[in-house]
């Protein structure tokens, strides 16, 4: 397993992390036992994920208890996890972003967060007022490092004049590339670490889709359930268009000697900028295979020839 300094001055983490997103049972298809879930991110860290990314929000808090029971008694792991605004989560006045934090500790079952993070802007939100908070935080002892998820540049940029931003979470994937060509080589020059999530299209890079696909009610994959991604990941004719181009990088991946899965990760990974992939399953299976592509290389050759099938 590759691993990566995030950003100038936080922790060495594994380039691939462990996602817990659908772990809180968020319009994902059926439910998983809460067992296998656990032996999900138990089998991750085995494989030498060393880092769990997880939310307050997710599953209302049940995702944070279910990494709180996976790790329990582990050293070798990092846990981070995010505050949100008010409404689902604990909200970002001073006040509040303590709350939460105390909050995800008890359902953690930890002392400390390893890496906290403002999970998305608002524009109710004091930006300064808000990092003021985090960055109590840390001299607190209640967490190791902040970081922000879904931030532009600019917010970034304020953030910094209060405390260093250690990480950013930005939606990134080989179908997903906002942020590639400016906001990533900005966090370089930042010292600013990015993890990405969503690395995997939500299932689309797994190959494992056909045109003629079709989800289920509870999937929000299907639609309906106003999640944003649908419309340019799984809408119709942008399906159809993006199922095509992971059949065309099959050919890439098995002359490699790796899985789609693998290759779409450390495509990802081997972006300017780009520290690590988060990669959620609740099968461990799934899991081993991920962790995988931890320790993929790819040549420039190698990357030519992935972008110009992107870009097609």
């Amino acid at each position: 397993m590759k691993m990566r300094k995030l950003g100038s001055q936080g922790p060495e983490i594994s380039a691939v992390g462990f996602g817990t997103w659908e772990a809180g049972g968020n319009a994902w298809g059926p439910e998983v036992p809460d067992e296998r879930t656990i032996e999900a991110i138990r089998t991750g860290a085995d494989s030498g994920i060393n880092w769990v990314d997880t939310a307050e929000v997710y599953g209302g808090g049940r995702s944070e208890e279910l990494v709180g029971r996976a790790l329990q008694g582990r050293k070798d792991v990092m846990v981070f996890t995010k505050v949100a605004s008010r409404g689902a989560g604990s909200g970002y006045r001073p006040d509040e972003v303590r709350k939460g934090a105390e909050a995800s500790l008890r359902r953690l079952g930890c002392d400390v967060i390893d890496l906290y993070q403002i999970h998305w802007p608002t524009s109710e939100f004091d930006v300064e007022e808000t990092w003021g908070a985090m960055a109590q935080l840390v001299d607190d002892g209640l967490v190791r490092y902040i970081g922000v998820s879904n931030f532009k540049r600019d917010l970034i940029e304020r953030c910094e004049k209060v405390r260093h931003v250690d990480s950013l979470q930005p939606h990134f994937s080989m179908l997903w590339q906002e942020g590639r060509d400016d906001l990533f080589p900005f966090c370089k020059e930042n010292g600013t670490g990015v993890i990405a999530y969503g690395p995997l299209a939500y299932g689309l890079l797994t190959g494992t889709f056909t045109a003629d696909t079709t989800f289920t009610e509870d999937d929000w994959r299907g639609g309906g359930h106003g999640i944003s991604y649908y419309d340019k990941l799984f809408a119709p004719g942008k399906f159809e268009r993006n199922v095509a181009k992971t059949q065309e990088l099959k050919p890439v991946a098995n002359r490699l000697g790796i899985t789609l899965p693998q290759l779409a990760l450390a495509w990802v990974f081997h972006q300017e900028g780009v520290t690590g992939a988060i990669a959620g399953s609740r099968s461990p299976e799934h899991v081993k295979d991920n962790a995988g592509a931890g320790s993929v290389t790819l040549s420039a050759a190698d990357l030519d020839e992935i972008d110009a099938i992107l870009d097609r």
